[in-house]
């Protein structure tokens, strides 16, 4: 059974709806009787049902209005630069990729092919555009962060293992991203006088020795950084936290569904759909270097009370009642 509740945040920041940073004078449609083309670049394949239900949503019928080109990394990151450069050879209209290390592997293969990215962490500290505002180049779309996610995660570890001292970061180094947001953590843990214990995984090859660190360490939690390679092995990690008991909080939803403790993160399907706005107004003649990226409005607070008692934690009412979705 899934309940539903409301969670409010006190520091997110939206920026100004993409529906209001263009007018209708500035786009110059398409050529008539031409069939636009956009490629996605990712590692995987879920949450895009919701980018194409947000084309229907605009009146685009796949394979008869719009023609859409896949390149899956199969969670592999090592070959997104691959992927990209015979992405950008095809020549599509507008390149969509879903996080950090597929949107810098599309910009390395294009400078002038559109590109809306959906979900990256920090496009400015990872230098994949110049400003929010003014993100410049051929990149827009979406960031999945906001100052003070990180703080809240562990925030979120205190209030459920009270007596919190320990905790190892599940972090993918090879990932830009995760820099920054360890720098995060770092600054929240030390408030809150909690030590951080790093695990890099950037292989699957890697997990089995990343888990006997973490047991052999053992940590009173454990914080799993967003990464498209670790949702992609979501069952595996969350079958070693609940093996080692050992409270875990993540970021995206699939790893609730797959049995994770808390799930705390930006409502990713309405970024999803976001995209296909983007990409609406590109086709429509906007330049992406005048489209502001926008930063989630929405973030979901997920607790898997299944879990919580197969780890024989008492979930705080409190925490209960701030959750958008409690899973029992």
């Amino acid at each position: 059974m899934i309940s539903r509740r409301r969670f409010i945040t006190g520091f997110v920041i939206a920026l100004t709806p993409l529906a209001a940073t263009a007018s209708a004078q500035e786009y110059k449609a398409q050529p008539a009787g031409r069939i636009p083309r956009v490629g996605i670049l990712a590692q995987n394949a879920p949450l895009w049902d919701d980018f194409r239900q947000g084309l229907r949503d605009l009146g685009y019928v796949e394979g008869r209005t719009i023609v859409i080109q896949y390149q899956w990394g199969e969670g592999s990151d090592d070959r997104l630069p691959r992927l990209a450069a015979d992405l950008a050879r095809l020549g599509p209209d507008v390149i969509v990729t879903w996080g950090t290390p597929s949107t810098l592997a599309a910009k390395n293969a294009t400078k002038t092919i559109p590109i809306v990215m959906v979900g990256s962490g920090d496009p400015v500290g990872t230098k994949l555009i110049a400003s929010l505002a003014q993100p410049g180049g051929n990149i827009t779309g979406s960031s999945s962060h906001n100052p003070g996610l990180e703080a809240k995660r562990l925030e979120l570890l205190k209030e459920l293992v009270p007596k919190l001292v320990h905790v190892a970061v599940l972090r993918n180094p090879a990932n830009p991203l995760h820099d920054s947001l360890v720098r995060e953590a770092k600054e929240t843990a030390s408030q809150l006088g909690v030590r951080l214990e790093l695990v890099g995984v950037k292989s699957s090859t890697e997990f089995d020795a990343a888990f006997a660190t973490m047991e052999k360490k053992r940590p009173d939690a454990l914080i799993v950084e967003g990464d498209i390679f670790f949702y992609s092995h979501r069952q595996r990690i969350v079958d070693f936290t609940m093996k080692s008991r050992l409270p875990a909080v993540f970021t995206l939803r699939g790893f609730a569904d797959a049995g994770g403790l808390v799930v705390y993160g930006a409502d990713y399907p309405a970024l999803f759909r976001r995209g296909a706005i983007y990409v609406d107004k590109i086709l429509k003649g906007a330049k992406p270097a005048d489209l502001p990226v926008e930063q989630p409005t929405k973030f979901e607070l997920v607790i898997n009370l299944k879990t919580a008692k197969v780890l024989g934690l008492t979930i705080p009412p409190a925490l209960l009642q701030r959750a958008d979705q409690v899973i029992e």
